[in-house]
């Protein structure tokens, strides 16, 4: 019988106590019961942002071009959808994948967004920066402006298209979050879910007609995004997107020879293991007050979690954790406080808490879309505050395969 040793049992004990305080928001590969063939996966959570599967995804590598989940995230963002973009001399014949664009050549903002992400022009990249931006660099600018915006902590870019450079570089975990906001872009998840587009080609008898490079579309069932990359440095790097029972999940794979298969299996582990639960719904009563929800609020539990869930009421007026008082206002509008919602003892979420006769309107659909996963956690006191929260949340709010 091998008996432990005093070392190796500290050692063994220090393990344990290091996966007990493993957050619980990123269940990590070597945790979990699923594993693919990638140097780096991520899978998340769209509507609420878990990272429910991370491998190595803090690690930032090349990406090829998932970089144009950026490029059009921006472009989409800061430009006119209906403005005619010209094809200048660098983007003209710009190498690697390619829409053939002529120079000179003039094409609206949004079919070049679709050229853009169904078959990965490179060319179309350039243009689009060149147009947006008033040149590449000036696009890129505005591209790191958004990635540091967004705390992608492991992400630099440095041209639109994805080809090799120094300085260039994204991680598992930050292309999961980026895509997950991205997708909350009514413009943005239409152009990544549409598998065959049509333009007009003014140089030629026939229009332009796009395949979405995408397989998954075709081979998943739900699929709906994202975007395909590959280099010699590389390697084939993939980004989908699946929704499944009201749940949109985003899987993530670098250096990844398998990606096909891997994301339908990451996909289906997320959809089996972490199916997304509302936990509250807006306007439902407050246990022992005359009190009603904000908001509905829901998260992707796994086996067990929902026991673990700890929630806790905090009136205006009362010390928070760090024993200030929560101040109140004469001005508020029904609002008396927030249901804090933890999971292994870290926060997940903030739910506002009105009196029912002044239960204020529901959000529109554009501010929910945009609204970050955190707004919540800011409930306005009076008028003047929630017209600044508003702004906040919409400010803030191999093979040729590209």
């Amino acid at each position: 019988m091998k008996i432990l040793t005093r070392n190796s049992l500290l050692s063994l004990l220090m393990c344990l106590l290091l996966l007990a305080m493993a957050p619980v928001s990123s269940i990590r590969a070597e945790n979990s019961s699923i594993s693919t063939h990638a140097r780096a996966a991520a899978l998340i959570d769209v509507t609420s942002g878990r990272i429910i599967y991370s491998s190595r995804g803090d690690e930032p590598m090349l990406i090829a071009s998932l970089t144009k989940i950026m490029t059009a995230l921006v472009a989409i963002e800061n430009g006119d959808l209906a403005s005619k973009v010209k094809v200048g001399k660098n983007a003209f014949a710009k190498e690697g994948s390619s829409l053939y664009l002529k120079q000179g050549e003039e094409m609206t903002l949004e079919d070049m967004l679709y050229g853009l992400m169904l078959r990965s022009g490179n060319d179309a990249a350039t243009a689009i920066a060149e147009h947006v931006g008033g040149s590449e660099q000036g696009f890129v600018y505005l591209m790191n402006a958004k990635a540091e915006e967004l705390n992608l902590t492991h992400t630099h870019f440095a041209n639109p298209h994805g080809l090799d450079a120094e300085e260039h570089y994204s991680s598992a975990n930050d292309l999961a979050v980026l895509t997950a906001y991205a997708l909350h872009n009514p413009v943005f998840k239409e152009i990544v879910a549409t598998k065959e587009k049509t333009a007009d080609n003014p140089y030629e008898k026939w229009d332009y007609k796009w395949s979405n490079k995408n397989k998954m579309l075709r081979l998943y069932e739900g699929a709906d995004g994202v975007k395909t990359g590959y280099t010699k440095k590389a390697l084939r790097c993939l980004v989908s997107s699946a929704t499944r029972n009201g749940q949109q999940l985003v899987a993530v794979t670098l250096n990844d020879g398998n990606d096909w298969n891997d994301h339908a299996a990451l996909l289906d582990f997320g959809f089996n293991h972490y199916p997304l639960k509302k936990l509250v719904e807006r306007g439902e009563g407050v246990n022992g007050y005359s009190l009603v929800t904000g908001k509905d609020f829901a998260y992707p539990l796994g086996q067990g979690e929902e026991a673990r869930l700890v929630t806790k009421l905090v009136l205006s007026g009362e010390k928070n954790a760090a024993g200030t008082q929560t101040r109140t206002s004469t001005s508020s509008f029904g609002l008396k406080g927030v249901i804090i919602l933890q999971l292994g003892g870290k926060e997940i979420g903030r739910v506002p808490v009105y009196t029912p006769s002044q239960l204020p309107p529901e959000p529109s659909a554009y501010v929910k879309k945009y609204s970050p996963a955190g707004a919540s956690a800011y409930p306005a006191d009076n008028w003047l505050q929630a017209f600044g929260s508003a702004l906040r949340a919409l400010f803030q709010s191999g093979e040729d395969r590209g």
